[in-house]
């Protein structure tokens, strides 16, 4: 006769597994809650304690830490010298185990658990079961999964037994599993010391929101994987009011639209194609920070993201809704405006509650590389307003400092070598990603005067995300009407851009910080 040991903190659906088991003739042996539910449901099975000889003690921290159990599991069948001496201890295999782990990811997302509730909630006997079963994964079949049920029972039915191609998959699932366990437990005890130094061994793990089409272009595969824990104010924590499901490149750029529009306080929308923003403005209120982030280039905006940090209202969806948009994401919607939306059925609405939360500043930004993985803390940092240093003879004015922060703000989420133009709160032209800051210069010039007009430079303010390496950019600004400029500073020849700004009555401040955006 097969026996199976099933001990589960997630009852979903044992009860009728159990029954299916022992309607093919297969021996139950169970342990505490479990054991409970299936006598109320009068399943028959061997309580554990009744099959060890010992007691469950200390709790039940105790209970399948027991030789009879684990020889039963670890046995090799084919293994003669094996089988004696489990004959002669009188041991009997266990062919089949079912357990899931105690709910360490359920207790720690409660508000106001105690360490010593997450410590008691590790579960210590449940992984040892796992472990040793999928090690002697050609015997016995092990369980971790509900979703796995029905294939362990169809092949039970059809074959009279599990597959060892099946209990190899079994085998696999149980490490991924006990693998994440033990990651989650680790990352809470990092979090419990506010230990945020880079480790020497570095594990981390995710839970599948969904799989996807494709990834960046269609011959890639997808997925999209979200942290464990609470995570209020990322994508992840969106609800989808419409349209398609979101693609890879959906998810990336929004999030990157998102992270630029938390630096934000007041009524901002953020416009983003291709990882790049390409029209951000603020103002008194959403509609007319919506109006400036659109004529900041009405072009580009074609197929992009627009996220907005309050909630979008019926007018400011009215004029919205002529502009074909790959994602909206916003705080709340009024109703009218949800329904002008829901009138295109593939535009993807998502409505994010905090917003405005941030990032954990000790938050892990990785990049992966052929053959490892390089890791860094997040780029949390902004400036302080009071560090900023004027290197010129004239200072800001009142407006052109506020336009420098806004600015400053912008270029930090410009992919390298990145420069933002903006004016009253609006950004104007921004050009990313040139191998040169004087191509960047000249590109957010050129947008500007060719998406704007001509005189939409004048009185603007530049910020480049990294210093000057020469005068030129200067030289350009000078061209186009710029008159204030916000720059990191830290070049060698720092002085001949000071200088060129004071030939030119051109106002520039240093903020000792730069924001690299690969």
């Amino acid at each position: 006769m097969m026996r199976a040991l099933i001990s589960v903190s997630d009852k979903t659906g044992i009860v009728e597994f159990a029954k299916e088991l022992v309607s093919l003739g297969i021996e139950i042996i169970s342990t505490g809650g479990t054991y409970s539910k299936l006598k109320e449901a009068n399943v028959p099975a061997i309580e554990i304690s009744d099959l060890t000889g010992f007691p469950e003690c200390l709790d039940g921290r105790v209970k399948t830490l027991h030789p009879i159990v684990h020889a039963g599991l670890l046995a090799i069948r084919s293994n003669e010298s094996h089988m004696k001496q489990l004959q002669a201890l009188n041991i009997e295999t266990i062919d089949m185990v079912i357990v899931n782990l105690y709910p360490f990811k359920a207790t720690i997302l409660k508000d106001g658990v105690t360490r010593a509730e997450a410590v008691e909630n590790i579960d210590i006997g449940g992984p040892t079961m796992l472990r040793a079963a999928a090690k002697n994964y050609q015997d016995v079949a092990v369980v971790v999964d509900p979703a796995d049920y029905s294939i362990v029972l169809k092949e039970l039915k059809e074959e009279k037994e599990v597959s060892l191609d099946t209990k190899f998959y079994l085998m696999q699932k149980v490490f991924m599993h006990t693998s994440s366990y033990d990651t989650m437990i680790a990352d809470y005890l990092r979090k419990q010391r506010n230990d945020y130094e880079l480790p020497e061994t570095l594990t981390m793990t995710f839970e599948k929101v969904q799989d996807m089409r494709y990834g960046e272009n269609p011959h890639q595969k997808a997925a999209f994987y979200r942290e464990i824990g609470k995570k209020q104010g990322s994508i992840t924590d969106a609800v989808q009011l419409n349209g398609k499901e979101l693609s890879f490149n959906n998810i990336n750029d929004t999030n990157g639209a998102l992270e630029l529009l938390k630096e934000f306080t007041e009524p901002t929308v953020v416009a983003c194609k291709h990882g790049n923003p390409c029209g951000v403005g603020s103002d008194t209120d959403i509609e007319k920070a919506w109006d400036k982030a659109f004529l900041a280039d009405k072009v580009s905006i074609y197929g992009g993201i627009v996220v907005a940090n309050r909630e979008i209202t019926l007018a400011m969806a009215e004029k919205m809704k002529s502009v074909f948009l790959e994602v909206v994401v916003a705080p709340s919607y009024e109703v009218e405006a949800l329904e002008i939306f829901k009138t295109k059925k593939n535009i993807r609405i998502l409505e994010l509650k905090g917003i405005e939360i941030t990032q954990e500043e000790n938050a892990y930004d990785l990049k992966k590389v052929n053959g490892g993985l390089i890791v860094q803390t997040i780029d949390s940092k902004l400036l302080i307003e009071e560090e900023v240093k004027v290197v010129t003879d004239r200072t800001p004015s009142e407006k052109e400092m506020e336009d420098l922060l806004f600015a400053w703000r912008v270029v930090k989420f410009v992919k390298s070598n990145g420069i933002a133009l903006a004016k009253d709160k609006q950004s104007i032209g921004i050009g990313p990603g040139q191998v040169s800051r004087i191509w960047s210069t000249k590109q957010s010039i050129d947008h500007a005067q060719e998406l704007i007009g001509q005189n939409a430079t004048k009185g603007a303010v530049l910020a480049s995300d990294a210093f000057f390496p020469f005068d030129d950019c200067v030289e350009e600004a000078h061209k186009a009407g710029i008159t204030a400029i916000i720059q990191p500073g830290g070049s060698i020849r720092d002085e001949d851009s000071i200088k060129k700004c004071n030939e030119y009555g051109i106002t520039m401040v240093f903020t000792g910080m730069r924001h690299f955006k690969h």
